[in-house]
């Protein structure tokens, strides 16, 4: 078939871990706008839903860090952290094995790219699937780009798995969507938490908005670690939707959250021919 859908999404543990803690005037219309995000997809009759996400150092180490992987299993669990903490109940998650062989085998023919049968899902993948598939009902393959050990997989080799994805997707009969997530700027984990630097996000996201590959593709990762911090490389997921979709981008939400420590996304991009 091919690509039917396309979205961006943050993952912050924060969205669901401390919702509690939130501005509802803050927090409500992030929710919404992920609510209207899952009516899109969920439209769209997505036979399997592939998430592009940064993973967090739960199965991928610095002993052995590929920078592109693709889950190729049965079903997965998560999430690999505390659900009281995350504030998601741990579950089971449907993938397709024989569709993930196939379009593994189709982007190997232009980026290498490493596989993995077994894969416990963090909060990059278990946050999104809870506002946009709660019944788990979509079988789900896992992507990971290396956002996190350096050195970071280029950002024009993102766009180039983004190509890659694409192409796997229009070569099944399946009907594929697409969703990358990861922040945009924040610093986890650091004395920063909480920064958001709403400039740059914004700038960001109208570089996405317009497919912008030039502009897009021109960060360099200096620059990204100075102005959105270490978890501003999480880029590298909104660039590879937009080389997937080819299209124009719809911002949907954007709100920086401090409680969440993220500026929180949500947008849809357009499936161009």
């Amino acid at each position: 078939m091919s690509l039917v859908f396309a979205g961006i999404c943050s993952h912050a543990p924060g969205i669901t871990g401390r919702a509690s803690m939130a501005d509802p005037q803050l927090r409500d219309p992030l929710y919404a706008a992920y609510g209207r995000m899952r009516q899109e997809l969920l439209a769209s009759r997505p036979d399997a839903l592939i998430v592009v996400a940064a993973e967090h150092f739960a199965n991928f180490f610095m002993s052995n860090m590929p920078g592109f992987a693709i889950g190729m299993g049965e079903r997965y669990e998560g999430p690999i952290e505390d659900p009281a903490w995350l504030g998601i109940g741990r579950t089971a998650v449907p993938g397709s094995a024989r569709l993930a062989k196939q379009l593994i085998q189709e982007v190997m023919q232009t980026v290498d790219v490493a596989y993995a049968e077994e894969w416990k899902f963090d909060h990059g993948i278990m946050v999104p699937l809870h506002f946009l598939t709660p019944d788990y009902q979509v079988p789900i393959i896992p992507v990971n780009i290396n956002c996190q050990g350096p050195p970071l997989a280029p950002l024009h080799r993102a766009w180039a798995f983004g190509e890659a994805l694409r192409r796997a997707a229009d070569s099944v009969s399946e009907r594929i969507a697409i969703v990358g997530t990861g922040g945009i700027s924040h610093w986890p984990s650091t004395p920063d938490s909480g920064r958001i630097n709403e400039a740059w996000d914004r700038d960001l996201l109208g570089r996405w908005e317009r497919n912008d590959k030039a502009a897009l593709l021109s960060y360099s990762d200096t620059e990204t670690y100075r102005d959105a911090g270490q978890g501003g490389f999480e880029i590298r997921t909104f660039i590879c939707i937009a080389a997937a979709a080819r299209g124009r981008g719809h911002v949907q939400h954007y709100a920086p959250i401090p409680i969440f420590a993220v500026g929180c996304t949500v947008g849809t991009m357009e499936i161009a021919a």
